[in-house]
């Protein structure tokens, strides 16, 4: 072998430090995003708010590009920065379901609950909402007033405030009754230590209990079609869970709430921030009977219906049964799983290990099989 041929395979890059290989990843996916975001549809579709691969490509081509800066770039559930020491978090989000209301629950507990979740899972004590509403001439104004109420027991329960709000009211058919915009603030326990760039080989995936149920509610609901089941929606607010998983499980790397796109796109969204594989055992996967027999009959895979009180965990493969053991404590998470691993190899990619004793690959949609569905 050469000296030249010698040096050459020297510089493959070799195992670095933590902070460097996130770092490193970071660096990739930014390159990425920058060279591939491309949306190639002229007009915006139901797609791009499905949470799929559309969505994705919204986001980086249009806002992402146009808005980038350190706070926004990580695209994670909530912005994590700093006011005068104190660590605060920033989500956002708004609520177009159909219909309005629905068995578990209405689009003012959903609002509230989701967004408490998106700074649960960012690893915030959630403290104060904003809710905006946009109304549609001719809507009742006691079906308002029932969603109203619901916000207010919701954001009791979850011990937050709402401080501020704003209504505007548009044309009869200009709008579906009610949508609803949520901001919400909360303050970070330990900053900087959650994030799906961090999950690394070795970790363990787990669930807080059985996927699909609201996203299958809000389906059946709607009458479209002729199938009766004993189901409700899984809207809750899962700050509680979290503070207790945090509380007894150092090795958390990451919490995402699987809403649009469900556990599958969560997973592939850990797959390639991450720059790992990720391998799921589908028999250890919860999911009902209810749910499983609706999504065969629609067509659907379980993996990529809503939830809107289930989180996904990434957490240190050592510590996953006591993680395991500290989710089945609570009353949200007494169906928690472990449902798979992070590999090395085939880095950005998610498989399913199948029931049938095959392997596929479980990619993010371009869509979303059941739209408007928070």
């Amino acid at each position: 072998m050469s000296t030249s041929e010698t040096e050459r395979r020297t510089r493959i890059p070799l195992p670095v430090t933590t902070p460097e290989r996130e770092q490193a990843v970071l660096d990739r996916i930014d390159k990425a995003r920058r060279r591939r975001a491309k949306v190639r549809e002229e007009r915006i579709t139901l797609s791009h708010g499905a949470g799929g691969k559309a969505t994705q490509t919204l986001i980086e081509a249009i806002f992402l590009d146009a808005f980038r800066n350190p706070l926004l770039e990580p695209l994670e559930d909530a912005a994590e920065f700093t006011i005068n020491g104190a660590s605060l978090a920033l989500t956002t989000d708004s609520y177009v379901v159909s219909p309005l209301f629905f068995p578990g629950g209405n689009i003012g507990d959903l609002a509230v609950n989701g967004t408490v979740n998106d700074l649960a899972v960012s690893g915030a004590k959630p403290l104060y909402l904003s809710a905006g509403f946009i109304l549609e001439e001719g809507f009742p104004i006691e079906d308002l007033t029932k969603i109203v109420e619901s916000m207010k027991i919701a954001a009791e329960a979850a011990g937050v405030q709402i401080v501020t709000g704003d209504t505007k009211v548009v044309q009869r058919g200009k709008a579906d009754g009610c949508y609803i915009n949520t901001a919400g603030v909360g303050v970070v326990m330990n900053p900087g230590q959650l994030g799906v760039a961090k999950a690394r080989p070795g970790d363990a995936i787990l669930v807080s209990g059985p996927i699909g149920d609201h996203g299958v509610t809000i389906m059946l609901a709607r009458g479209e079609l002729d199938i009766d089941a004993d189901l409700e929606s899984d809207t809750a607010p899962v700050h509680g869970l979290v503070a207790d998983l945090l509380a007894a499980v150092p090795g958390v790397r990451a919490m995402r709430d699987a809403t649009r796109g469900g556990v599958a796109t969560i997973l592939n969204e850990i797959a390639k921030a991450a720059d790992v594989a990720v391998v799921v055992d589908e028999k250890t996967v919860p999911v009902r009977t209810e749910v499983r027999g609706a999504s065969e009959l629609l067509g659907i895979d379980p993996l990529y219906v809503a939830c809107e009180g289930r989180i996904v965990v990434v957490v240190d493969g050592a510590q996953a049964e006591h993680a395991l053991a500290t989710l089945r404590a609570h009353p949200l998470g007494t169906d928690a799983a472990i449902i798979g691993r992070v590999a090395e190899d085939p880095p950005g990619l998610v498989l399913l290990n199948t029931t049938f004793g095959g392997t596929r690959i479980v990619d993010l949609l371009v869509g979303d099989p059941l739209p408007r569905i928070c």
